[in-house]
C-alpha cells in the first residue's frame, strides 16, 4: 500500500484533557441532524426512482432562533424558528421534476417530531427549502464511472482510538440524558443539553446544561429537584467511568433567587434567539475534542457515494478502532486520510496511521498488520453507503 506511512504515536496522558458533546436539542446538532436525514430521504428517493443514488451535497443548513416567553407552569411562543435547508441535489431526471422541497419538509418534521418532545413541529418551526441543482463538473465527475466513486473533494478524514475515560463519560451522559422515556421519565428535561468535561490531573468537573420545559415545572422548587436528579445521574455515571470524586453543575448560570433560570417552552435553546448551523458541533465520534486530532469539516449531509469528507473520517474513526481491537501490541492510534479529487474513492493521496505499542514492541513488526487493516478498511468505503442510508451511522 504505497500511500500508507506509520509513524509513532506519544500516548502520554496529558495532565489536562477538555471534552464536549452538543445534546439531541442544541441548535447546531439539529442542523446537522436535519441535514442528514434531508440526505438519507433524498438517497432512499433516488434509488425508489432510478435504482441508484444522484449526485447531492446538501450539507448546508442554518437555523435561525425563534422568540418565546417560557413561565413555570406554561409559556408560550411569540415568534417560531426558522431553518433554511440549502444545498445541490438532482433536481430533475429525464425531463420529471422531482419532489425535493417536499422531501426536505416533511422529512425535517419528521425528524423534529420524533426527537423534540415539546416541540410542535407544525407551529412552532418554519422549513425554508432552498435546494438547488448541482454544478455540471461535479455531476459528471459523480457519474463518469458507473460503478466506481470518484472522490469529489480535496478534502482529510481523522479518527482516532480508544475513547478516554472522560470522553466516554461526556457521551454517555448525553446519551443517557436524552435515551429516557421522554414522556414518563423526567419530561421537563429538554433535549437541548451540553455536556462539558474539564480533567486536571485526577480532578474531573462535569459542566451540564439542561433547557428544562415551564409546562412540566409548577414553581422554582420542582425545578430545583429536577436539576438535583440530573446531576445524581451525572454522578453515577462518572462513578461507572472510574470518576469516584466529580464535581457536577447544572445549569451553572441560574439564579434561582431572582427567578432567573434555564426555561424554555419547547426544551431547547433555538426558542429564545440562539441560533445553529451545521458543521459547528459535534464530530463523527460524538464529540467536540480539541486534545486529540480535529477537521472542520461539515459531514452531514454530504453524499455517502463519492464525498471524502464524509467518508474518509468515518473511515479514520473505524481503522483506528479496529487496529486497537484487533491488535492487542497496540495501545493507542490516530489515522488521518488525505483525498485526491478524482480518483477512486477507495485511493487516497495519503494514509497516516500513528501508533502507541505496548511493553516497547517495535512499530516495524507490527507494519504487516496495520497496512492490512487500513486496506481492508478502505475497500469499505462503497459498503458504508447502505449504512449512511439506513442510519446506523451517527455522523454527529
Amino acid at each position: 500500500m504505497d500511500s500508507l506511512i506509520v509513524s509513532a504515536l506519544d500516548a502520554t496522558v496529558d495532565v489536562v484533557e477538555i471534552v464536549e458533546r452538543k445534546g439531541l436539542g442544541h441548535p447546531d446538532t439539529i442542523c446537522d441532524a436535519l441535514a442528514e436525514t434531508l440526505s438519507r430521504n433524498l438517497c432512499r428517493e433516488y434509488r425508489n426512482r432510478f435504482g441508484t443514488v444522484l449526485h447531492h451535497n446538501v450539507d448546508k443548513a442554518l437555523l435561525r432562533g425563534g422568540r418565546a416567553a417560557p413561565a413555570f407552569g406554561g409559556g408560550h411562543v411569540v415568534d417560531p424558528i426558522n431553518i433554511y435547508l440549502a444545498g445541490r441535489a438532482t433536481t430533475e431526471v429525464a425531463g420529471k421534476t422531482l419532489p425535493i422541497e417536499e422531501i426536505a419538509v416533511e422529512g425535517s418534521r419528521a425528524w423534529l417530531r420524533a426527537n423534540l418532545h415539546a416541540l410542535d413541529a407544525e407551529r412552532h418551526v418554519h422549513i425554508h427549502d432552498l435546494i438547488r441543482p448541482g454544478s455540471q463538473d461535479l455531476q459528471e465527475l459523480f457519474s463518469r464511472h458507473p460503478g466506481v466513486a470518484l472522490a469529489n473533494d480535496t478534502a482529510i478524514g481523522v479518527g482516532y482510538a480508544p475513547l478516554s475515560s472522560l470522553e466516554r463519560l461526556v457521551l454517555l451522559l448525553e446519551k443517557r440524558i436524552n435515551g429516557r422515556d421522554r414522556n414518563h421519565a423526567h419530561p421537563a428535561w429538554g433535549e437541548d443539553v451540553k455536556v462539558m468535561g474539564i480533567r486536571s490531573g485526577n480532578t474531573v468537573r462535569l459542566m451540564v446544561a439542561c433547557a428544562m420545559i415551564g409546562k412540566h415545572l409548577p414553581h422554582i422548587d420542582a425545578y430545583l429537584a429536577e436539576k438535583d436528579a440530573l446531576a445524581s445521574m451525572a454522578q453515577a455515571l462518572a462513578l461507572e467511568c472510574g470518576f469516584p470524586a466529580c464535581e457536577v453543575n447544572v445549569n451553572a448560570a441560574d439564579h434561582p433567587q431572582a427567578n432567573a433560570v434555564y426555561l424554555t417552552v419547547m426544551g431547547t435553546s433555538a426558542e429564545a434567539g440562539d441560533d445553529g448551523q451545521v458543521g459547528r458541533g459535534n464530530r463523527v465520534n460524538g464529540l467536540i475534542t480539541p486534545c486529540r486530532p480535529m477537521i472542520l469539516e461539515a459531514v452531514a449531509g454530504k453524499n455517502p457515494v463519492s464525498h471524502v469528507g464524509k467518508l474518509y473520517n468515518v473511515l479514520a474513526r473505524e481503522i483506528a478502532e479496529t487496529l486497537v481491537a484487533r491488535v492487542p501490541e497496540i495501545a493507542a492510534t490516530q489515522c488521518m486520510i488525505a483525498s485526491r479529487i478524482g480518483a477512486p474513492v477507495t485511493e487516497p493521496a495519503m494514509v497516516h496511521v500513528r501508533i502507541a505499542t505496548r511493553d516497547g514492541v517495535p512499530i516495524a513488526r507490527l507494519k504487516p498488520m496495520v497496512e492490512d487493516i487500513a486496506a481492508a478498511g478502505l475497500l469499505r468505503a462503497p459498503k458504508l453507503v447502505d449504512d449512511f442510508i439506513s442510519g446506523t451511522i451517527d455522523v454527529f
